[in-house]
């Protein structure tokens, strides 16, 4: 188990080795300014650790290596609302990356509200399903919310044996990882090493006596692929989309073309056919500009060597001139891969059908 000093050295270490999207980060005079907020949290220093990290996002309010390290220093401060707010708008800007919505998930929890925990994590193993802490985390969450469930039981019939006994081994389950860990908590907030080390993990705000606190991720998210996916060199193709829609239902017909088109012009790496994609009053994330929006997409569309996206078609409704396309995209480049459900509402304008939103995770 690592103590406080050893695990916040350790994220610094990653968090200063991460790249994105196959190219390395680099950025202009305010890059001091994260490497000194890196340096301040791994020392404890967590106000000052903040200042810098803010003065860092003011030049460049988008990346993910100082929005994740905020995030990680509002959790330790328990600020639990802002800290949503930043991995929330990580999970929208980056919806491949697991790890943030695994830290909205133990900040759910230590709220006690383990439903929306359950939907986080659920989709933090969509987006990379070997994530080993989020499956853990998964677990406890559903253990607790037995729990919860066999006390309700219990409250209503108390001479249920059955849920007795059920409630009992929840509890003992409980009981036996605080035992474990008890020796070696150097705080309420623990962390894990990245990569190697054997994960701590923090204990939420208001922990129930049987509650064992789910884990926070604290390595930076990376989107450079793993030794085990080897790049792709060659272009690839986009996957074919599977419409939802009848043969005969032409609307609908056209609707599942224009989002099988924008898939195709992604695959192509074709940045003016992507864009073109977009309705003129397109909803950027967080009210952004949109033409530091496109300028961001176009950065990261030009950035692999190859991009593939396929599309299965799991439903479309018309209503208009407007429309909602809900699929599972399945995303592959030589940096990174992830797969998840994605909601396009698209609207006519002449004879096409333009996206005006996009949203990740149904």
């Amino acid at each position: 188990m690592l103590q406080r000093n050893s695990m916040r050295k350790a994220l610094a270490k990653a968090l200063a080795g991460v790249f994105f999207c196959g190219a390395a980060v680099a950025y202009a005079a305010p890059a001091d300014d994260l490497k000194d907020a890196q340096k301040l949290y791994t020392q404890g220093r967590l106000a000052p650790s903040l200042e810098k990290v803010d003065g860092y996002l003011k030049a460049q309010p988008r990346d993910p290596q100082g929005r994740f390290l905020k995030g990680l220093i509002l959790t330790e401060q328990k600020k639990t609302s802002e800290a949503i707010q930043v991995f929330t708008g990580l999970t929208e800007d980056y919806p491949e990356l697991p790890e943030p919505y695994n830290n909205l998930a133990v900040l759910y929890a230590s709220q006690g509200n383990y439903d929306k925990a359950k939907s986080a994590l659920e989709l933090a193993i969509h987006t990379h399903p070997s994530y080993a802490t989020a499956h853990e985390n998964l677990g406890d969450i559903y253990a607790q919310l037995a729990s919860r469930a066999y006390d309700r039981a219990l409250a209503l019939d108390k001479n249920n044996a059955a849920a007795q006994v059920k409630l009992s081994m929840v509890k003992d389950l409980f009981s036996s990882q605080k035992v474990a860990t008890a020796a070696t908590k150097p705080a309420p907030t623990k962390t894990a090493e990245p990569k190697a080390a054997e994960p701590v993990k923090p204990a939420p705000s208001e922990p129930s006596k049987q509650e064992p606190p789910p884990k926070v991720a604290t390595t930076t998210p990376k989107t450079e692929p793993t030794k085990a996916e080897k790049p792709k060199a060659e272009p690839a193709k986009a996957a074919p989309t599977k419409p939802a829609p009848s043969a005969g239902d032409e609307t609908n017909a056209q609707v599942a073309a224009a989002v099988t088109a924008w898939a195709k012009a992604w695959s192509s790496k074709d940045v003016a056919g992507y864009l073109a994609a977009y309705a003129p009053d397109f909803e950027t994330p967080n009210g952004e500009a949109r033409a530091a929006w496109e300028k961001t997409r176009t950065e990261r569309i030009e950035a692999p060597k190859s991009i593939e996206v396929g599309v299965t078609m799991k439903s479309i409704k018309v209503s208009g001139n407007e429309a909602t396309a809900v699929f599972r995209q399945a995303y592959r480049s030589d940096a990174m891969k992830s797969n998840n459900t994605k909601t396009l509402k698209l609207v006519k304008v002449g004879d096409k059908w333009l996206i005006k939103q996009e949203r990740t995770g149904g």
